[in-house]
């Protein structure tokens, strides 16, 4: 009998050092997995230009940087080739647009990866508008930096005649 009953303490025992053990393993893998989310935190996440994002322009029609309002085309946001809606957050004394107004814009650089016919993808660094009238004209004479031919398709032959770069 007093056998079986220290047999029992030492299982308990067991189970108690076992679980404790196990406890902080759990604890490691936990502070693994929050480092590994900390890391992602700190990488840009890719996703769509929606409301409020914030595009450098790449003409010189006046503007340095404009805001999203709406993307014309898609639920989700706009990409590459895709019209937007815009309004003038920063710009040039002596421009052609002025701080404040709104204009549509064609996206020509996007951060987010689109995939292409041949199984290659292309992705830029930044996010980048080219500023148009109504009439889908674009309002600078100029567009700087690399354009995707994907605008050929989108008819956007204009903005890639003047282009200085095709990518």
């Amino acid at each position: 009998m007093a056998a079986s009953s220290s047999s029992r303490l030492v299982r308990v025992v067991g189970r108690s050092l076992f679980s404790g053990l196990c406890n902080n393993a759990d604890g490691l893998m936990r502070s693994t997995h929050e480092m590994m989310s900390n890391h992602l935190l700190f990488q840009q996440q890719r996703t769509f230009i929606q409301m409020r994002t914030s595009l450098k322009v790449v003409d010189n029609s006046g503007a340095k940087r404009v805001a999203c309002i709406q993307a014309l085309k898609g639920k989700k946001g706009a990409r590459l080739g895709d019209t937007i809606v815009c309004s003038v957050k920063e710009a040039q004394p002596g421009g052609k647009v002025k701080k404040g107004e709104v204009h549509y814009g064609v996206v020509v650089r996007a951060a987010m990866p689109r995939g292409r016919c041949d199984g290659s993808e292309v992705k830029f660094d930044d996010n980048a508008v080219v500023l148009i009238n109504k009439h889908g004209e674009p309002i600078g004479t100029r567009v700087f930096g690399p354009v995707p031919h994907e605008l050929r398709k989108k008819k956007h032959v204009k903005i890639l005649s003047l282009a200085e770069h095709i990518a």
